[in-house]
């Protein structure tokens, strides 16, 4: 007996109108995975040594080797319980068990994959429950009924440009819980001809992560992108960057902030600052898009960087990512304590690329400020 989630649609706009909940006993899930994509996996353990919830949780179930297997269980007919749903639903996605895998598994692929084949029969947490009722609802992963560009000024407001070759795309949590980092970004990207969309919906991470659809979505971002002629969006969370660089159709160039800054370096008439800080690379912005450099270029044209003990293609997780932060929040939190061992004695502020990021090890953390690339760079910009 598990605790299924079944969403209910109008049958006449097909949108999410209630969710109800009820004990169900699930006999079989037909779940259909490469087992090609499982067969890579050789049950080295080799993950074993990575996994950020198997350093916390210590269980075999809970490390990528277990999920693989699970996967696999599935695929065969496993009837899925609680244990299941747990075992597929602690992943992060961070992707280092695929980056240190020696026979060339993706297993956060095969458990997006597993997650997608329960959640399309109606099998879920009661976090994936959520985000697809609160996204459906609201457009945004925080069930939030207030403007989407409250944070902008009126005048800027007024002076948004109809069509531009430059998008900002901003993201939930800038939108919603950092909007300060979101004006300091805008207002560091209109110097440069950006716009923004004027109708922005989540980009559809939270969903595609957890397991669901987010075609409505995207269509409805791709749809105002192409209204405005934008031929780079520009965006500064990680689960943005990789989902409109993965998920949408290559009709645009996508451009992390970090990039952007970094090429505009000599535009942006930065003085030095006399601090030390450290920089954590976001899982799906570094190790899932190869985004190392940039940040560190930033952060050095400014003050001085000091490396985590564990950094680049190696950097731990924050705890986060892939449902984790909202359906697990005490492992998450214990996830991104891991991480905070890595920081330099020391050293002034953390600072990050992923407004996700930002929020799980500002949790986690009560000696060390985190704060946004934008945030320094919004510092050290000389006053007119």
């Amino acid at each position: 007996m598990i605790e299924m989630r079944r969403v209910v649609e109008d049958s006449r706009s097909g949108t999410e109108t209630k969710t109800e909940t009820k004990e169900t006993k699930v006999e079989t899930a037909e779940i259909s995975i490469d087992p090609r994509t499982i067969e890579l996996c050789v049950r080295c353990g080799t993950c074993r040594s990575v996994c950020p919830a198997f350093e916390v949780l210590g269980w075999e179930s809970k490390n990528t080797r277990g999920r693989v297997m699970v996967a696999k269980a599935l695929g065969e007919g496993l009837a899925p319980d609680a244990s299941v749903l747990d075992s597929l639903n602690t992943c992060t996605t961070c992707g280092i068990c695929a980056a240190k895998c020696p026979a060339g598994a993706n297993p956060p692929a095969i458990v997006q994959s597993a997650r997608m084949g329960l959640v399309s029969q109606g099998v879920m947490t009661e976090a994936q429950a959520g985000f697809r009722t609160r996204i459906a609802e609201s457009g945004n992963t925080f069930g939030e009924g207030g403007d989407r560009l409250g944070w902008l000024s009126d005048p800027d407001r007024e002076g948004l440009k109809e069509s531009s070759d430059l998008v900002y795309f901003v993201g939930c949590l800038d939108s919603y819980r950092y909007p300060e980092v979101a004006k300091k970004t805008f207002d560091l990207l209109k110097r440069f001809g950006a716009t923004l969309l004027p109708e922005e919906v989540c980009c559809g991470s939270p969903l595609i992560r957890t397991g669901s659809d987010a075609g409505k979505f995207v269509d409805r971002n791709l749809r105002q992108i192409k209204m405005i002629g934008a031929k780079t969006v520009i965006t500064g969370c990680a689960g943005c960057y990789s989902t409109l660089k993965k998920d949408y159709p290559p009709e645009f160039e996508v451009v992390s902030v970090p990039e952007f800054l970094a090429e505009h370096l000599a535009e942006l008439d930065l003085r030095r600052l006399d601090l030390t800080v450290t920089y954590h690379d976001p899982c799906h912005l570094g190790r899932g898009s190869g985004i190392f450099d940039p940040p560190r270029e930033v952060i050095k044209a400014i003050c001085r960087l000091e490396e985590m003990r564990s950094n680049r293609q190696d950097a731990r997780c924050c705890g986060g990512g892939g449902g984790v932060r909202a359906g697990y929040p005490d492992l998450s939190l214990e996830i991104a304590k891991l991480r905070l061992q890595d920081v330099p004695a020391g050293v002034d502020a953390i600072v990050s690329c992923c407004p996700l990021c930002i929020r799980n090890l500002s949790d986690a953390s009560s000696e060390v400020e985190v704060i946004d690339l934008v945030d320094l760079v919004e510092r050290a910009i000389v006053p007119p």
